[in-house]
């Protein structure tokens, strides 16, 4: 996956890393030049300080060593030669190594290099010899002790590249969390103020041009869905009533299943276009008219409004409370009261046309703490497992489905409910029989006056 941090974070740290390694093998050289430049002083001085005395063999003081005075140790090696080329002294039981001409130099021996520093005195010429590892060892020591603190700068450093990258971008990471906290109907500009980086300004401005031209195509397409379904009403309800009048005066005669058929398909014509006509007007308005609103009264007014319907087919509609919600509870919500109205009444209508004749609907207000809710519980066929999750689309109608609709009363009713911050689940009931479809959300009117208080 492509990811700008990803990429800054690994391009910063192997480049930091680099950096380290670079600064890690400079001074570790920088050291060992440093440490060359001690010993070959060392080496020097004990070449200068020896006694002119200092002779091996027989007569000579063998078990005497010369005063080093705190330079030299048994790393040094020590050899003494005459003024006609013959060996005098010799510090250690090894083979002595090669007269070399006067001045610094390096030889190998035994697959050991050694760094040499020879001086011609008035009688006698001192070579000092020292290992080439002394040296490297005393380099890498002083590398280690001088490297520490770049060691602990490391971690550090990547903390503190973790934490900018992470802060830099902050503000793609808000905008990001902006666009995804809007709704499909939120297609206003992005404001802009001092808090937009001016890196992100033209991207900001790209996506306002988009969002403008995505608002122009979703308007035109609102305002076509809804001129259509207007049009479409007024001809068809005069339709409808011609053939009422033809059917009373007795103009038109026919069979009696086939004007029974056109009456039946003319007012499913008739319901759809109400149907658009109720969904473009809840897609067209952008922000939600909250006012308050009595749940318990919009209930009575929505299952009076059902009642006539209901009793064509003996069904029992009522009204009902569950604790803690009490008979004399208003439950004042803030909400859109034409829009809770049409909610209630798409739940109640689809609840009626699938419900069998001699069957109970029961409307039953509920309250979860300080959110109201509802319940349209019916005791029908309910809806198989399968489809519950697809119910709810646009036209959508399974082949369970019984009689004539569009499939569009439950989208309507959960596109209000979205509209609404609201949670419309549908659900079978216990016993395999009738279908639930709760509604919760609602916040009582009382706890906004709490919190506005």
């Amino acid at each position: 996956m492509n990811s700008i941090r990803r990429r800054l974070l690994g391009w910063l740290i192997c480049g930091f890393a680099a950096a380290s390694a670079i600064a890690g093998l400079a001074i570790f050289h920088t050291a060992r030049n440093e440490a060359s430049e001690l010993f070959d002083y060392e080496l020097r001085a004990v070449a200068l300080s020896l006694p002119l005395n200092l002779r091996t063999g027989h007569g000579a003081a063998q078990d005497q060593q010369p005063d080093m005075q705190g330079i030299a140790d048994d790393r040094i090696l020590i050899d003494i030669w005459d003024r006609d080329g013959a060996p005098i002294y010799h510090s250690t039981q090894d083979p002595p190594l090669p007269r070399n001409p006067v001045g610094f130099h390096v030889i190998e021996r035994a697959e050991t290099h050694w760094r040499t520093f020879g001086v011609q005195q008035a009688d006698r010429f001192v070579q000092v010899a020292q290992p080439i590892s002394v040296r490297d060892q005393l380099a890498l020591q002083l590398a280690l002790h001088t490297l520490w603190p770049l060691a602990l700068l490391v971690p550090v450093a990547i903390v503190l590249v973790l934490l900018v990258v992470a802060r830099g971008l902050a503000p793609v990471g808000a905008l990001s969390a902006l666009l995804a906290a809007r709704s499909s109907t939120m297609l206003g500009p992005l404001k802009l103020d001092g808090s937009v980086p001016i890196e992100l300004r033209p991207l900001v401005e790209a996506l306002n041009d988009l969002l403008a031209r995505l608002n122009t195509a979703s308007q035109a397409q609102r305002t076509f869905i809804a001129d259509a379904a207007h049009e479409l009403r007024s001809p068809l309800a005069a339709l409808k009533l011609q053939l009422q009048a033809a059917l009373r005066d007795g103009t038109l005669t026919g069979e009696p299943q086939t004007t029974e058929r056109i009456a039946t398909r003319l007012n499913r014509l008739i319901r759809l276009v109400q149907q658009l006509l109720t969904l473009a007007r809840e897609d067209a308005q952008p922000e939600l008219p909250v006012a308050a609103v009595s749940l318990r009264r919009l209930s009575e007014q929505a299952i009076g409004d059902f009642s006539l319907l209901a009793e064509d087919k003996h069904i029992d509609l009522g009204l009902e409370v569950r604790p803690p919600v009490t008979e004399d509870d208003a439950c004042n919500v803030a909400a859109d009261p034409h829009g809770l109205a049409t909610l209630l009444n798409n739940l109640i209508d689809n609840a009626i046309r699938y419900t069998p004749p001699g069957g109970r609907i029961d409307l039953v207000l509920t309250r979860t703490g300080e959110r109201l809710g509802f319940e349209v519980v019916d005791n029908g066929p309910g809806i198989p497992e399968e489809h519950l999750g697809r119910v709810l689309d646009r036209f959508y109608r399974g082949n369970h489905v019984p009689g004539t609709g569009s499939g569009l009363g439950l989208s309507i009713a959960m596109r209000i409910a979205q509209r609404h911050d609201l949670t419309l689940v549908l659900r079978n009931n216990s016993g395999g029989q009738g279908l639930t479809a709760a509604v919760d959300g609602l916040r009582a009117q009382e706890s906004l006056a709490a919190v506005r208080a």
